[in-house]
């Protein structure tokens, strides 16, 4: 491979494992705030027994966010040259908002919410909660709009090659922002759902029913049946969005190279980029017009309309159908899972195994999604404005890039199986015995004085 390929490999494996995290801390900041609010209103310790198991995946998650994400912002200087010398006058403010206003506001109240049960009082404790949590969906916020501006930018023009700030009310809430922010907010919801309902149904199948695990597995099987069907919404709506500004995009993530009226929805194919067709096609009639354009023969722009101007056609053809897969396999799983909770109070022992199983599915879900947009804004890095090519390094070699390449990925692997045991493993040692600490902090006594203030 050419180093603009492994280069291109590298910062898509650094964002992978970076964005794993973030999108578990995004919403799991507000699920912490719920198990909150619902303690200090009814004073039942499960909800803060539920909280203090979760803040310390919350926290490990964190760690993690802020190192990946710190080796992925070397990457603009050492591979990415060109994306900085061509828009760094809007990407740079944007990350410096997000710096600002994000994560300082993190990590200075994360200590407080980690350490801070007996040592402030329960309102600080709960403001440093809500702070947090509003931090996480900030950061969101302006990464979202730096990533939305890159694949619909406005707001701006160019001076000898650089990008200048015309409206950074323009750029801030390009056409694609709304739909951006909205549906990755709502995937971080799903994951962190997903993962407390997982991880709460693995302690229930080591017969661990306290009153702390089934709160937290209803919680999260009730935000997951709730989120879900909206996020098929907001997804349709991404879609026609995505279809107005990117159509090429859109032809490759459906499948589409000739333009055509009444396109079929393709369940399955295999794109053949060498003849410019799918084999294997297994479809339903129509049905891609009538999601696309709400009519039964709407017309969609195949990729002959973009001659050396989309993207690779196979990995956003897949990734999309993965991404969905994923999707209408969460909405069947929590809403039987709702179903078995409001009926019989716990889910059935298969049904805790399907919950297990789909613990870390947002992951799978979240990543195919993100492949489905950056690879689809090929081959641009920013829409019809710099090129992957123009942005990329000429003087960082092949060989060093594969080298670095390697190690990432050995590192990450390892990181990743070490979370996903850690995070099994508290969940094993939250069930053999209950936290010193929630024994002492929560007494009679100890709650008393905490909802009056004196802790």
């Amino acid at each position: 491979m050419d180093a603009l390929m492994l280069a291109r490999i590298q910062f898509g494996a650094n964002i992978t494992f970076h964005i794993l995290f973030p999108t578990i801390t995004i919403a799991l900041g507000w699920m912490l705030l719920f198990f909150k609010v619902r303690y200090n209103r009814s004073l039942d310790a499960k909800w803060m027994d539920a909280y203090k198991f979760w803040v310390k995946i919350f926290a490990l998650c964190f760690a993690l966010g802020v190192v990946s994400g710190i080796t992925m912002s070397f990457q603009f200087g050492t591979n990415w040259p060109g994306f900085m010398m061509a828009v760094g006058n809007i990407a740079g403010p944007l990350l410096a908002y997000e710096v600002l206003t994000a994560f300082f506001l993190e990590a200075t109240f994360l200590g407080i919410m980690l350490f801070g049960f007996n040592k402030v009082s329960n309102r600080v404790h709960t403001t440093a909660t809500v702070l947090v949590a509003f931090g996480t969906t900030m950061s969101a916020f302006w990464i979202i709009v730096l990533n939305s501006w890159m694949h619909t930018p406005t707001g701006f023009e160019m001076r000898d090659g650089v990008a200048h700030a015309t409206s950074w009310f323009n750029i801030v809430f390009n056409p694609s922002m709304p739909y951006r922010l909205t549906h990755m907010l709502l995937a971080s919801g799903l994951t962190a759902a997903f993962l407390i309902a997982g991880i709460s149904a693995y302690r229930f199948l080591r017969g661990d029913k306290c009153a702390s695990v089934m709160a937290a597995m209803k919680t999260g099987i009730y935000a997951a049946a709730l989120l879900i069907p909206i996020q098929i919404f907001v997804g349709d709506m991404h879609g026609l969005n995505t279809l107005e500004h990117q159509p090429a995009k859109v032809a490759a993530m459906e499948g589409v190279w000739e333009t055509e009226r009444g396109v079929p929805m393709l369940l399955f194919a295999v794109p053949n980029k060498e003849t410019r067709s799918n084999d294997y096609e297994i479809g339903i009639p129509k049905l891609a017009s009538l999601i696309l354009t709400h009519g039964w023969d709407g017309e969609i722009k195949g990729l002959n309309e973009f001659e050396g101007k989309h993207p690779p056609v196979a990995p956003v053809f897949f990734a999309f159908r993965i991404m969905v897969g994923v999707g209408m396999l969460m909405l069947a799983v929590s809403w039987l899972s709702a179903w078995q909770i409001k009926r019989k109070g716990e889910p059935k022992r298969w049904l805790a195994y399907v919950l297990v199983g789909m613990a870390f599915s947002g992951w799978v879900a979240t990543t195919a999604g993100w492949y489905t947009t950056e690879i689809g804004r090929q081959p641009y890095l920013v829409y019809d404005v710099l090129t992957t090519a123009q942005a990329a390094a000429t003087n960082v070699t092949a060989g060093m890039i594969g080298a670095t390449l390697a190690m990432y990925l050995t590192l990450y692997a390892v990181l990743i199986a070490a979370f996903i045991s850690v995070v099994f493993y508290l969940a094993r040692k939250a069930s053999v015995k209950p936290d010193p600490l929630s024994e002492q902090a929560f007494s009679s006594i100890g709650v008393e004085k905490m909802v009056e203030g004196k802790l």
